[in-house]
Order: structure tokens, then sequence, then C-alpha cells
């Protein structure tokens, strides 16, 4: 009982609702265009791979919902992820906002179904390559922090075979495909905006692992790309 309301106190709760279930809704919330399937699409493709992936990494170990529970409350965060996490949560909000908005008030384009069909691929590998990424990783924190206290060590199994950071992959892959599947050209700048913190994030991350925990040096030979296999 003590670790269920570690887990689910209020301000948690409240958080998870806000950016898990508002935050997706946003376009239609916004445009209040209620038959605009392609933002359902979204929408339920978003929720959905929260929920399960929370619910498979959470069975695998408990601790890792409360730590990414803490909602930038935690200990000995690097000073540069005060920054960059909210950031980059703030960027990942703009996007559903700014297709909202744009199809309340602008004038967007028409991309064909095969398109979209695309984008909606995309959107779920991305997904399941991020979602793989936090239940093969129980020290997917939300902020880049050595968690000594939960004997913090290298994961090198599951996707970590082939990159060093597959979560932020899964993130390059859904983004950019938003504005294509939302038909939203604004959208695109917020998207161009949140890649820039993930690479710069992922570039820093990468950096403060080789040099603060043990073992990731010699990962860093074994694994040698940070995103992408054979380019960087």
């Amino acid at each position: 009982m003590a670790k269920s309301e570690k887990i689910l106190t209020p301000k948690t709760l409240i958080m998870v609702i806000f950016f898990i279930i508002i935050v997706p809704m946003l376009p239609l919330i916004i445009s209040w265009q209620w038959v605009w399937w392609e933002a359902w699409v979204y929408a339920a493709v978003s929720i959905f791979c929260f929920v399960i992936s929370r619910y498979l990494a959470g069975r695998k170990d408990p601790g890792l919902i409360v730590e990414r529970g803490k909602f930038l409350q935690h200990q000995n965060p690097e000073p540069w992820d005060k920054i960059l996490s909210p950031l980059l949560g703030l960027a990942g909000g703009l996007i559903p906002l700014t297709a909202g908005l744009d199809a309340r008030f602008g004038t967007s384009p028409e991309f064909g179904l095969g398109l979209k069909i695309l984008a909606i691929a995309l959107l779920l590998l991305g997904y399941v390559i991020g979602s793989y990424a936090l239940i093969a990783n129980k020290f997917f924190s939300g902020m880049v922090r050595i968690q000594a206290e939960r004997g913090h060590h290298v994961i090198d199994t599951g996707p970590y075979r082939w990159v060093r950071h597959p979560g932020y992959l899964g993130a390059l892959i859904t983004y950019p495909v938003i504005p294509l599947l939302l038909e939203s050209w604004w959208t695109f700048i917020p998207v161009i905006f949140t890649i820039i913190i993930i690479v710069l994030r992922t570039k820093k991350e990468d950096d403060a692992l080789q040099e603060k925990l043990e073992g990731y040096r010699e990962y860093v030979q074994r694994v040698p790309y940070r995103l992408v296999p054979g380019v960087w």
C-alpha cells in the first residue's frame, strides 16, 4: 500500500491526467472538430502507448514509475537538465497545441490518405521503440542523473544493443510525422525546436554518463552510435 501511495500521489495523478490525456487531446479540444479522425488517431495512439508501456515497465520494476513520477523533483540532476528537461516537455506540448490552433484559425494543407497512413505507421514505430527502451531500462528517468540509490548501472540489452539512446530515437521518429498526420505546416516549427533539444540533450547526457557512470565508456566501445545506427 505504501508503494502504491508513493506512485499515485495527488500531484502525480494531476500531472498524468494533464500530460497524458489533456495534451494529446489538445488538437480536438482547441479546434472543436470532434469528427477530426486524424486527431482521434493521434490521441488514441499517444494515450494507449503511454498506458501500456508504463504498465509493462511498472510490472518489471515499480521503482521506475516512482522515479518518473517525481516530475522534476529528482535528487542530484545534472544542472543543465534542469533547463533542458522542462524545455523538452514544453516543446512536446507545443506540437499538439499548434496543430489545434492551426486547425481552428489557419488554412492547413490537405495531405493524401497514403501519406497519413505512413505517418500513422511511423508514429506507432516511434512509440514502440520508445516504449521498448523504457521497459528495457529501469533507470529511464525523467531527468538525467546518476541514480546511485537505485544501483544505477549500464543497460545494454533490448534496443540498447543497437544505439545508446533508443528512447530519443523513438521520439525523433514520432515527432516529425505528427504535422503530416494532423495536416499542419505550422506544427513543424515546434517539431524542429523539439528535435534540436533532443539532439543537444542526447549529446550532454552521453557525455555525463561517460564521465560518471561506471562501465559506460566500455559500453560506448561496444555500441558506438548514440541515436542512429551507422550515422551518429
